[in-house]
């Protein structure tokens, strides 16, 4: 999920993240005499708490799909090997007449005894014996056939349950979300106009700040240039520059932060993990010394807001609700450290970086403005 909160102080390459005050049970209209930065901080939580709560959402859709997939896979097959056990039923039943019918015969052992031709009847033998060989395949085919079926299908009655299980924990996710973005929305709709352009203020000033403190502290040494993957996926997190930030979206039109580096990198070709915190647990960790445009830079201590590298100490990144993809500085939040989605990728000979539009850095870093009603929600 996506967060541009103040990074008051640097980031663990440079100083330790600001703290954040724990959850309340619930907001209360702001009092009058509250500063601005008593009110940053209440804002900073709040959003923090949604993004945790995105964070959670957006892990339970994947594992969701990756369950629908599971049963879908588990029906066909059950499918299949119902048909098989029908033809194997079928089988057996032409089996069990033939018996009836040739059950009134002279055994093998007794036609061979009283056979002219002794050599003949050993060969009619050879014969009995291979479909009697046959029959018992077809009665083996019909008893794994059954077995099969049945442990299919137990399986996908749990893979179901299973499905119905993610599906009500996404309910609760998404209510949680929608909880956490309401007292967002409640605080903000206390402040009057000009509160909040000190809000927007204060936290600008804190930002540039913290950008200075963050360069001059020398945690990125020098430009590098990206694989070629890696420059596939900024340059299509610079074609949405502008798109309005949505949770739980993964584009066209929308995103939320890990949405957007998920589908960079997935149009360059390389499949990364939805979520900031599978990207931070599962791609290979880099010093922010060694960044090159297309890394993923991670924020906060639980690894929930993720954007992408796009060099001079820039990201691109889809903020949060109320804001929309944007160029800004890499320490607008507290940075947790960077991954690198391909890190066999060699980097280019020749790099030129691409141009971003006009007002690529327009906009509210903050995402103060209300957030805009939900469009897919699942």
């Amino acid at each position: 999920m996506s967060g541009r909160l103040l990074c008051l102080v640097c980031t663990a390459a440079v100083a330790a993240p600001a703290v954040l005050a724990p959850a309340p049970t619930a907001t209360a209209a702001p009092e009058p005499h509250r500063s601005v930065a008593q009110l940053l901080t209440d804002l900073q939580r709040l959003y923090r708490q949604a993004e945790q709560a995105t964070e959670t959402y957006d892990a339970t859709e994947e594992k969701l799909k990756r369950q629908r997939a599971e049963v879908d896979r588990l029906n066909r097959e059950l499918a299949r090997a119902r048909l098989s056990l029908h033809d194997s039923r079928a089988a057996a039943g032409r089996l069990a007449r033939q018996q009836y019918q040739g059950s009134t015969g002279i055994s093998p052992y007794v036609r061979l005894l009283l056979a002219r031709d002794p050599q003949h009847a050993l060969e009619e033998g050879h014969v009995l014996g291979q479909l009697a060989r046959q029959r018992a395949k077809t009665v083996g085919r019909l008893v794994g056939s059954e077995k099969r079926s049945e442990r299919l299908a137990r399986q996908a009655r749990k893979a179901l349950d299973e499905q119905l299980t993610l599906a009500g924990r996404r309910k609760k996710a998404r209510d949680d979300v929608r909880g956490r973005l309401g007292e967002v929305e409640k605080l903000l709709a206390s402040l009057s106009a000009e509160q909040l352009a000190a809000l927007a203020e204060f936290e600008r000033d804190g930002i540039a700040d913290a950008q200075k403190k963050f360069m001059t502290a020398g945690a990125l040494s020098g430009e590098r240039a990206p694989s070629s993957a890696g420059d596939r996926a900024v340059r299509y997190a610079v074609r949405q520059l502008g798109k309005p930030y949505e949770w739980g979206a993964q584009g066209p039109k929308t995103y939320d932060c890990s949405g957007l580096t998920s589908e960079a990198w997935g149009h360059a070709g390389t499949a990364i993990p939805r979520t900031s915190q599978e990207q931070w647990d599962k791609l290979k960790h880099i010093p922010l010394g060694e960044l090159r445009p297309g890394d993923l830079v991670v924020y906060f201590p639980e690894a929930t807001h993720v954007a992408l590298y796009l060099g001079d100490g820039m990201v691109v990144q889809a903020p949060r609700p109320g804001a929309r993809v944007k160029v800004s500085p890499i320490a607008a939040n507290p940075v947790l450290g960077a991954v690198r989605p391909d890190p066999g990728g060699e980097p280019l000979r020749r790099y030129t970086p691409p141009t971003l539009p006009e007002h690529a850095t327009d906009g509210s870093d903050e995402g103060y403005a209300p957030a805009a009603p939900e469009t897919s929600l699942r």
